[in-house]
This record gives C-alpha cells, sequence and structure tokens, in this order.
C-alpha cells in the first residue's frame, strides 16, 4: 500500500514546494520565528497549502529526525483544479456527478466516501484545502485504492466550488436535516453536485444558503442521524437510481 511521504525541515519544505510536489497539509511549530520559516509561511500561504501551528512535541511525534519545526506530508495523488476537473468531465458526459465535501476531517469516513464515489461513478470529489481530511495511508487503505481511479480537486472554500459549478449549469443539493424536502423529492438526473457536511456540525450554513435545493434522509428510528458515509452512500445510490 501506497503511502504519505513525510519530509522535515524548513529548507527541504521550501525546495519541496518550489518543485510542484503535491504537499498534502505542512505542521509548523507553534511560535517559531526566523526568516527562513516566514519565507516557509509565505508560500504556504501564496499557494493555498493546508498548515497547522502545532507544539513541538507533536513535531517530535511525527518525527524522529531534525524537523527545524516543520514537517509536511507529500500527497500520493495530484489534486486537481476546479476548472481543470470540469473541463475534463464535461468532455466525456453532459450531465457529470460531482461530490463536495464541506470540511469532512475524518480519514476513515473520507476513504468510505471516495469507494462509495468511485462504485457510484461520480466524476469528481471536490474538498477544501484547510479543515479537510489528508489523503494518507488510511484514507488509501479504507477507499480500497478508489483514491487514485476518482479525480479530487482542492478549493480555498467550498462556496468558491458551488459559486463555480452554478454558473457552470450544474444544480448544487446540500445534504441537510434543516429542510421538509427528502432525497426522493429532488432531481439527481440533470448536472448536479451533492455537499456531504462535517462529521459534527454538518455543512456550514453560509453554504447551505447558497445551495440550489436543499435534501434530507428520512429517519424513522429515534437516532437522529446517520454517519456521514453511509448518509453519503444513501444520496449517492439515489442519484444512480434515477439515472438508470
Amino acid at each position: 500500500m501506497q503511502k504519505t511521504t513525510q519530509i522535515f525541515g524548513l529548507r527541504a519544505i521550501i525546495e519541496a514546494i518550489n518543485a510542484d510536489k503535491n504537499i498534502d497539509k505542512v505542521f509548523l511549530q507553534k511560535g517559531l520565528k526566523g526568516d527562513l520559516f516566514k519565507e516557509l509561511e509565505s508560500l504556504i500561504n501564496s499557494n493555498r497549502i493546508n498548515a497547522s501551528y502545532v507544539p513541538i512535541e507533536k513535531l517530535n511525534r511525527l518525527t524522529q529526525n531534525n524537523h527545524q519545526g516543520a514537517v509536511a506530508q507529500i500527497s500520493p495523488i495530484k489534486f486537481y483544479e476546479i476548472e481543470e476537473l470540469h473541463e475534463q468531465v464535461i468532455e466525456k458526459t453532459s450531465t457529470p456527478l460531482y461530490l463536495l465535501l464541506d470540511q469532512l476531517s475524518d480519514v476513515r469516513n473520507f476513504g468510505a466516501i471516495i469507494r462509495t464515489a468511485e462504485c457510484t461513478g461520480v466524476n469528481g470529489i471536490i474538498i477544501q484545502s484547510k479543515g479537510a481530511a489528508p489523503v494518507n495511508g488510511d484514507t488509501i487503505k479504507t477507499s480500497a485504492g478508489a483514491v487514485f481511479k476518482v479525480p479530487i480537486c482542492r478549493v480555498s472554500h467550498i462556496k468558491d466550488a458551488v459559486f463555480f459549478l452554478q454558473a457552470s449549469g450544474v444544480k448544487v443539493i446540500a445534504a441537510t436535516e434543516k429542510t421538509e424536502d427528502t432525497l426522493y423529492d429532488v432531481n439527481f438526473k440533470d448536472a448536479c453536485a451533492i455537499i456531504m457536511g462535517s462529521e459534527g456540525r454538518g455543512i456550514n450554513p453560509s453554504v447551505i444558503k447558497v445551495a440550489d435545493y436543499k435534501a434530507k434522509l428520512p429517519l424513522l428510528g429515534e437516532i437522529e442521524s446517520l454517519n456521514v458515509s453511509v448518509a453519503c452512500g444513501a444520496f449517492l445510490y439515489e442519484a444512480v437510481r434515477q439515472r438508470r
């Protein structure tokens, strides 16, 4: 199984970014200063790379090497730009099916969703650069390798993707309990994108507000919610049922 490659050291990470490596996330030591550190911070910001400021103990657990206050994870996949992804997809189909994940943070849920997405013919998965689960060894394993088969795109904010897709003729459907409509009331036959929220808070209210449609799963028991990967599977297979 291919795992995420780890690199460490300020200069090494700067060189990796400048060499256009697929940096998934950078862990930076809290309170670190210096010109090289500022140079790395500037590169991280200009390239919209996901970064976290952590105590030195966290970096020590990530690597036994001299990390100089910075550890980066190189993703085993290439991330697409949304324009590039959509351009490639519409060459193949006039009714694409996209999946937007609003800050989903659990790697096993992420992997399970990618696996279901591949099985249901999703044309692309769109995630947010910051706050999203990384593509690492656990993601790859849980996805059963599907992570290498479904294009994944990163955007600065999920709303950026929503506006782009809407302008491209793709309707956006938010999976949320804050509606009276169920997924069986929504038309998935046209070009569409389904938004799934994070495990804790669901979809950001500002994202729900700009979606074209809202839909929920009917829950007949006493528990008020499903695991996000299970809910995602229900939505995707309703899209498959309608499109068959």
